[in-house]
């Protein structure tokens, strides 16, 4: 794919789902091919170019677990340690679950507490020290290492285990072990370092589904180790291709081997049915493409949504980085199938929603629910699930700058259930249509929670 079809690709893309700034990067067979489309703001404008700056959102956590991996290979830390061997104060509402679980299971997903979780606690250095001392307000929903469910508040304390492994501040560990070696001069956490450059704002829709900036514009600090990073087109691209050990004389970070690159890629939890893969390794998501892996990670803030996937058998990688939530997320997906296909030929397969009889859906109606997400499923007129999500008040005042949170409507959705793929369901439309999920059974055979975004919800009532 040359610079003129990425370029209208992204065109294209970008005027049907309504997104106003796009950049794209493609690296494919040692060729890198860029194209940028629109502008930061729609109340400030300037045209994206080279260097403009988004947020990647989660992607960072896998600048989290790639740091950890490093200081694995110093002999600092052990993933397999629990965690409170570098965080002696950890208290959670689970006395055992605070004694067992470990860095690992911080870096899949498995640790089993509740992981929306975003108290504000402060811009100080003290941040993420903060914010492990009210990790016991949050549920234990499964014990340590046997159900994933997608958990930022870990990878929060995973950010705090390397400071007091580096005894420096989260994002000095960053800088230092990640982003100097590798020569990233356009990638930030701190608000002062970006506004001095070209950066975007997120959009979101408002009435009549016309545009607004989102605002607040940044995190709270001690969010950084899930999701505070913000960065350029072409190192997010450089990222990729490092982890898919692409010409590693070039990279320094030596100390990284190839083996430990391919560790990081190798599973250690799977949920087939996920929205974002069927497998977890250290930090990235995994998809079996008929017999080709996949690693990827996206990134969702306030009004951005960014995507990073490679295929390190291929020699291929896509970054995409664009400023409006929800256009930007089902922009990202079609972008990843076209682009794929036309490189290297492979068609990822879309799940297709079925009607099923009635008497088969009665058996997941009922309300789901943890912090951050709730889940009304219901049995549809057209042989369908119908989900209805209430916004979480909770949520909303993060999202709001001085209180003023807007009354708003629910969300719903309506998904299908998979062909023999006993208990799966792919969302049926919208801007989230092909997003899969499941349903999880006890050892009775009845369902008990509901999996959805890579959220585990337990049904409630049971």
């Amino acid at each position: 794919m040359n610079n003129q079809e990425l370029l209208n690709l992204i065109d294209e893309l970008a005027n049907e789902f309504g997104v106003p700034g796009v950049a794209a990067g493609v690296w494919h067979a040692g060729r890198t091919t860029y194209a940028r489309h629109g502008v930061t703001s729609i109340e400030n404008p300037l045209p994206i170019d080279a260097g403009t700056l988004f947020q990647a959102g989660s992607i960072g956590k896998t600048f989290t677990a790639t740091a950890l991996a490093l200081l694995e290979t110093e002999g600092r830390v052990e993933l397999d340690a629990p965690v409170r061997r570098y965080v002696p104060e950890l208290h959670l509402a689970d006395a055992t679950a605070a004694a067992q679980v470990t860095l690992l299971q911080l870096l899949n997903h498995t640790a089993g507490w509740e992981g929306d979780f975003f108290p504000d606690t402060g811009e100080g250095d003290d941040a993420l020290a903060r914010f492990v001392t009210q990790l016991n307000e949050v549920r234990q929903l499964t014990p340590p290492g046997t159900v994933f469910s997608y958990n930022n508040a870990a990878f929060c304390l995973a950010g705090r285990v390397i400071e007091n492994v580096t005894g420096d501040t989260y994002e000095g560990a960053i800088r230092r072990l990640i982003l100097q070696p590798l020569g990233f001069r356009e990638s930030f956490f701190f608000r002062d370092e970006v506004m001095t450059r070209r950066f975007v704002v997120g959009h979101k829709p408002s009435e009549g589904d016309a545009l607004d900036v989102a605002r607040p514009w940044a995190l709270p600090r001690n969010g950084a180790p899930a999701g505070g990073i913000v960065t350029s087109i072409a190192d997010l691209l450089t990222w990729a291709r490092f982890h898919s050990d692409d010409d590693r004389s070039a990279h320094g970070l030596q100390q990284l081997s190839s083996s430990g690159l391919r560790a990081m890629r190798d599973p250690t939890v799977h949920m087939p049915g996920c929205a974002f893969g069927d497998a977890f390794g250290i930090g990235w998501f995994l998809s079996d493409l008929g017999g080709t892996r996949l690693v990827s990670h996206g990134g969702s803030t306030n009004g951005q949504e960014a995507s990073l996937a490679f295929l390190p058998e291929h020699d291929w990688a896509l970054a995409l980085l664009t400023n409006a939530s929800p256009g930007g997320m089902a922009l990202n997906q079609v972008a990843q199938r076209r682009v794929l296909a036309a490189c290297t030929g492979i068609v990822e397969e879309q799940p297709q929603p079925l009607s099923a009889a009635p008497e088969v859906l009665t058996a997941y109606a009922g309300e789901y629910g943890a912090r951050g997400m709730r889940c009304m499923v219901a049995v549809g007129e057209a042989g369908d699930l119908v989900f209805t999500l209430p916004n979480d008040p909770e949520l909303l005042v993060l999202m709001f700058e001085n209180g003023e949170v807007p009354q708003s409507t629910p969300t719903v959705l309506r998904a299908g259930l998979v062909s023999r793929q006993a208990d799966r369901f792919v969302l049926a439309a919208g801007p989230v249509q092909g997003v899969t999920g499941y349903f999880d059974r006890d050892g009775d055979g009845r369902v008990r929670a509901l999996h959805l975004f890579g959220r585990w919800l337990p049904r409630v009532g049971t």
